[in-house]
């Protein structure tokens, strides 16, 4: 996959955190790092690497009353949020790609894919409230 689209990528997904249940109550804006990242297609094994590797950003923003999940040079709207009890799902699309963010509400970790028909992007990392 180019670098254009793995910067849009990370810059859409880059989310995760350290933070109490209380501060996901999406009433406050989160500040991201991804510290893991792999990248990956059908037929091939994941190639793991540092986040800097796919060309994600060091910090992105994720701001529920917004809707939209920012990073220095990109920003991309949240197209579907669902809160349950143990975690917060974030959903959306951007250049051609389909991204899911999953952010565990009592750590603050997250898990997040940007995918499409030739393969996957999957960040591992950690948010904390602004």
């Amino acid at each position: 996959m180019n670098v254009l689209i793995r910067m849009t990528f990370v810059a859409a997904l880059s989310m995760a955190g350290s933070v109490a249940a209380a501060d996901f109550a999406r009433s406050k804006r989160l500040i991201c790092a991804p510290v893991e990242a792999m990248d990956c297609m059908a037929g091939a094994e994941c190639i793991k690497g540092n986040p800097d590797d796919i060309g994600a950003p060091a910090f992105m923003r994720i701001d529920f009353a917004g809707k939209a999940i920012a990073g220095p040079g990109r920003t991309t709207p949240i197209k579907h949020m669902e809160t349950a009890a143990s975690q917060v799902l974030l959903q959306g699309t951007e250049v051609g790609y389909a991204w899911a963010l999953a952010l565990d509400r009592s750590s603050g970790k997250f898990s997040a894919t940007l995918t499409n028909r030739e393969g996957t992007f999957v960040l591992f990392g950690s948010c904390t409230p602004l």
